[in-house]
């Protein structure tokens, strides 16, 4: 199974960035140039350079042999100290960092696709440790709309028994809400965000979720998973759980009894 290629961190990924534009700057060349010479296309150097994309290990070496600098010199250093030590903020949870190691990892997320009735929408989700901000946080990738890729904080508080991964982008949110993991890593709940429609519109939207640890799934694929993928089947059982089971309710008038935060 190979193995998927690593992210850097926002910060490493503006610190990557920062350095591509003063060799730019020096070098007196454009940036179409040295996406040829690195091999990229212009629209993947644009939106990494912007931020609207995360460094990948990948593209960084790509880059470090085309203009022949080191740009993840000093990155691996030893991180700034803690704000909270290896204890999460309050509103977060106050979790250490030993509680929710068995967190950390790659997942497989699926949800319905919110284009094509039937169909999976399926990528990856990395969940680590962030020692400067003392916390979980995740970051998406493998996504076909890599410009909608997540990224945010994990909050897991003891009294709701559930993990949170939240993004909040200028004060835009995205909630998903899943169960603790079973003792196989998955996990089950609700995404809660907003669907893009014509023009401006926005609607607000919620789907079941599921995240399955990759290490689980002999051959993962991503993307949009048809009746004719490998996993389909696989994929469709796991998400069915989410209401079958269940991890999660959808009411579509007034509940029968009140009780929800």
């Amino acid at each position: 199974m190979p193995i998927p290629d690593k992210q850097l961190s926002p910060e490493q990924s503006r610190q990557v960035a920062d350095m591509i534009r003063e060799e730019i700057a020096r070098r007196r060349i454009s940036r179409q140039t040295l996406a040829e010479q690195a091999k990229l296309s212009l629209s993947t150097l644009e939106k990494v350079l912007g931020g609207r994309r995360p460094f990948t290990l990948a593209t960084t070496v790509r880059l470090e042999e085309a203009l022949g600098v080191s740009l993840r010199k000093g990155l691996e250093a030893a991180p700034a100290s803690a704000v909270n030590g290896d204890v999460s903020p309050d509103e977060l949870g106050a979790y250490s960092r030993r509680s929710v190691a068995w967190l950390e990892g790659i997942y497989i997320t699926l949800r319905p696709s919110f284009g094509a009735k039937g169909v999976i929408y399926a990528y990856h989700t990395d969940i680590s440790w962030d020692p400067v901000a003392s916390c979980l946080v995740f970051r998406e990738g493998e996504r076909l709309d890599a410009d909608y890729s997540q990224f945010g904080e994990v909050a897991v508080p003891n009294q709701s028994g559930h993990v949170y991964l939240v993004t909040n982008r200028h004060g835009q949110h995205r909630l998903i809400t899943v169960s603790r993991p079973r003792i196989t890593g998955e996990m089950y709940g609700i995404s809660t965000t907003l669907l893009a429609g014509r023009g401006a519109l926005l609607t607000p939207v919620a789907a079941p979720i599921a995240l399955l640890p990759i290490r689980t799934i002999p051959k993962p694929t991503v993307g949009r998973i048809s009746p004719a993928d490998d996993n389909y089947a696989l994929y469709r059982e796991q998400l069915r759980r989410t209401t079958e089971e269940p991890y999660a309710l959808f009411f579509q008038g007034e509940p029968e009894k009140d009780g929800a935060a």
